[in-house]
C-alpha cells in the first residue's frame, strides 16, 4: 500500500517528532498522579513537569514571567478566556475578516449575550490593516482582535503595526496565532501584544488538547471557569492568580508532557530552521499549481506561511480532496476550514476551497506526486 502523504498540517501537524509519543507514555505509566493536589513524589514529579513545559515554552515565546502564560486546552478554549474574562457589558472590539470561527463565533456570542458591539474591518493590503483599525476606534473600544496568520491563504497581518495602535490608544490587543506559534519567531516581551492565544498541536508539535494563552501583566483578565485549583482548598472563593486561577481541575499532564518535548525540537531545531524548509515546499507547490491550466489560487502570490488554498474549475473542493484521499493516499482539508468570515472576503463562500499544508516532514518528491495528482484531476474535469 502506498504511503500516506499527510498535507492538513495547518489542522494539526503529523506526523510528530520523535520523543513525543514518549513523554506521553512516560507521564502515564511513570507518574500519573494529580500535579498540585498532593504532596506525594508521583504528584511533585507530575507538577513538576508542568512547570518544565511552562518555562520551555516562556523560552521560546519570550515570556517574562512564566506565570502569566496559562495553559488551555486548545486556540478556542484560550480566546474565548480572552474575550469573555476581559470584556463587559457595551464594550465595543474590533476584528478582521480574516478571523476564525474561534474568534467570530464567542463574538457573535457576546453580542447576543453581553450587548458589545463589534466592528469587522474589511480586507485590504496589509499596510493598510493598522489605519483601517485606527479609523474604527470608539470611546468604548476595549478590545482589538486580529489573526496574525490566516489558516485559508497562509498570509500575515502587521500584528506590530497593529498593536502600536492599540497601545497608543489604551486599547487591548488579542492576537490569534495559530498558523504561527512555532513557525514564525515570537518575542512576547517585546511586541506591542496584550494577549496571544496559540495552539499546541500545530507547530509546536505536541498532542491534540493542548496551548495556551499568555496574558500581560496588566490586562485585568478574569477566569471564566471556577473550580479545584489545588491551592486555597479551604476557601469557596476562587482565586484569581496566574497560573492556577485559569487552569481550574486537572491538567492534561500527559499531553502537557508532550508538548514540552515537541518544543524541546523546536529549540533544538530551531524555528528557522523549520520554517524555511516548509516554505521551500509551499513555494514549490504555489509554483506548480500556477502552471496548471483551471486552477484558481486564492493567494495571487507565494504565501507567508505554509499554506495556500485552491479550486479546480467549478468541481467542489469536497469531491478533490475525497479523490486525493481514495485514489492517491494524499490528505488535504476542503470545505471552509472553520473560517467563514475569510471566505466571505475572498468572495468563497458559496464553496469553500482545497487547502494543503506541507509540514517540516513533509519531502520536495511528494509535492511533486501532489502536484502529479492535481495535474491528473484537472485533466478529468
Amino acid at each position: 500500500m502506498r504511503r500516506l502523504i499527510y498535507l492538513d498540517n495547518a489542522a494539526s501537524t503529523w506526523p510528530k517528532p520523535p520523543g513525543i509519543a514518549d513523554a506521553v507514555k512516560e507521564a502515564i505509566t511513570d507518574y500519573g498522579a494529580n500535579p498540585g493536589r498532593g504532596s506525594h513524589q508521583l504528584a511533585a514529579r507530575a507538577e513538576q513537569t508542568i512547570a518544565n513545559t511552562r518555562n520551555r515554552l516562556s523560552q521560546l515565546l519570550g515570556v517574562r514571567d512564566p506565570s502569566n502564560l496559562l495553559f488551555c486546552l486548545n486556540t478556542t478554549h484560550a480566546i474565548n478566556l480572552a474575550l469573555k474574562g476581559l470584556l463587559r457589558e457595551g464594550d465595543h472590539i474590533i476584528l478582521t475578516g480574516w478571523e476564525h470561527n474561534a474568534v467570530s463565533r464567542p463574538v457573535e456570542w457576546l453580542k447576543h449575550q453581553l450587548h458589545i458591539e463589534a466592528t469587522l474591518i474589511s480586507t485590504a493590503e496589509n499596510e493598510e490593516w493598522a489605519g483601517r483599525v485606527k479609523q474604527e476606534i470608539r470611546s468604548n473600544t476595549r478590545l482589538i482582535v486580529t489573526i496574525h496568520g490566516s489558516n485559508v491563504t497562509g498570509n500575515t497581518l502587521p500584528i506590530v503595526d497593529i498593536g502600536e495602535v492599540a497601545r497608543k490608544h489604551r486599547i487591548y490587543y488579542l492576537v490569534d496565532g495559530a498558523q504561527t506559534t512555532g513557525l514564525l519567531p515570537i518575542n512576547l516581551n517585546q511586541l506591542p501584544i496584550d494577549m496571544f492565544a496559540f495552539p499546541g498541536h500545530k507547530s509546536l508539535f505536541g498532542p491534540q488538547g493542548t496551548g495556551g494563552l499568555y496574558v500581560s501583566p496588566h490586562v485585568p483578565l478574569e477566569p471564566i471557569i471556577q473550580g479545584g485549583t489545588g491551592s486555597r482548598s479551604e476557601k469557596l472563593d476562587h482565586p484569581a492568580d496566574r497560573p492556577l486561577g485559569f487552569e481550574s481541575g486537572t491538567p492534561n499532564t500527559p499531553g502537557i508532557a508532550g508538548l514540552g518535548a515537541g518544543v524541546d525540537f523546536l529549540l533544538k531545531t530551531g524555528v528557522e530552521t523549520v520554517y524555511q524548509h516548509e516554505m521551500k515546499l509551499i513555494n514549490q507547490l504555489w509554483e506548480g499549481l500556477a502552471r496548471i491550466e483551471g486552477i484558481n489560487l486564492l493567494s495571487p502570490a507565494p504565501p507567508d506561511l505554509p499554506i495556500l488554498s485552491f479550486n479546480i474549475k467549478d468541481v467542489d473542493g469536497i469531491e478533490v480532496a475525497a479523490i486525493l484521499d481514495q485514489h492517491y493516499q494524499i490528505a488535504v482539508r476542503a470545505g471552509f476550514h472553520c473560517a467563514a468570515l475569510a471566505h466571505q472576503s475572498l468572495g468563497t463562500d458559496n464553496r469553500g476551497a482545497v487547502r494543503v499544508s506541507p509540514g517540516y516532514f513533509n519531502t520536495q518528491k511528494e509535492m511533486e506526486q501532489f502536484l502529479q495528482a492535481i495535474r491528473d484531476i484537472s485533466q478529468v474535469f
